[in-house]
């Protein structure tokens, strides 16, 4: 069994307009969000295995926050260029190709692509990941190649604005 996490970066700052998208840091709210998210991750008791972001830097504070918070060394955060703006075949490859040492893969990043693909891998209805939300989900597989759409099912979707309840 597999499991894995996506959460799409906190809320992030339109402050400084001359920066590129992938520059853009977190906004006020965004600082906020994410240690709040990582403590429902870590309310939950989830350690991922493994944790990769996308380079944008919003995404790479989202997770550097949520992995300070659940125990996770940030200095072994991977980065992927695939996850940011990445589409659902090319997010379904990021997974495909993950090590199989790893049982649980949390990963940072983007919509669209992060709602379309919550969406198709466990044929879901979700019309929107907003910032800072989690889309957990249970993959029957032994092996990270072996994930196909429509074979997840969903373990929690969480954002910050969701009232927590636990599972």
């Amino acid at each position: 069994m597999k499991t894995f996490y996506l959460v799409r970066h906190a809320k992030s700052s339109w402050d400084f307009p001359e920066l590129a998208d992938i520059d853009r840091p977190l906004a006020k709210r965004g600082k906020k969000n994410a240690p709040e998210m990582g403590e429902r991750l870590a309310t939950r008791n989830i350690h991922p295995d493994v944790m990769v972001s996308s380079p944008a830097v919003r995404a790479l504070e989202t997770a550097k926050v949520i992995a300070q918070i659940v125990g996770y060394p940030r200095k072994d955060i991977i980065i992927d260029t695939k996850v940011y703006h990445g589409n659902v075949g090319e997010l379904l490859g990021v997974v495909q190709n993950m090590d199989n040492q790893y049982n649980s893969l949390m990963l940072f990043g983007h919509n669209p692509g992060f709602t379309a693909f919550a969406n198709l891998i466990a044929n879901e209805e979700i019309e929107n990941i907003p910032t800072c939300g989690i889309f957990a989900c249970r993959l029957p597989v032994d092996e990270w190649g072996a994930v196909a759409l429509g074979m997840g099912e969903t373990l929690f979707y969480d954002y910050p604005k969701k009232p927590f309840e636990r599972d």
